[in-house]
């Protein structure tokens, strides 16, 4: 029997507001490098949640606590 983890994707917003910023912020550090970019379906953009918690994790690493 074959098992599937399903990694939801997110929406802009709920990922800013998961890490706490603004829409704009967000998009910041989507260009700063600091979240990765998106995936696009067609027109939409969408982020896996668990690249958003890796991102929290590695922020947390930097931290050096």
């Amino acid at each position: 029997m074959v098992s599937f983890v399903v990694d939801t994707l997110i929406h802009d917003c709920d990922a800013a507001e998961i890490l706490g910023c603004s829409k704009a912020t967000f998009w910041r550090r989507v260009a700063d490098g600091i979240i990765p970019r998106p995936i696009k379906i067609g027109g939409m953009s969408r982020w896996p949640k668990s690249e958003i918690d890796a991102a929290i994790d590695w922020a947390k690493a930097q931290r050096g606590v």
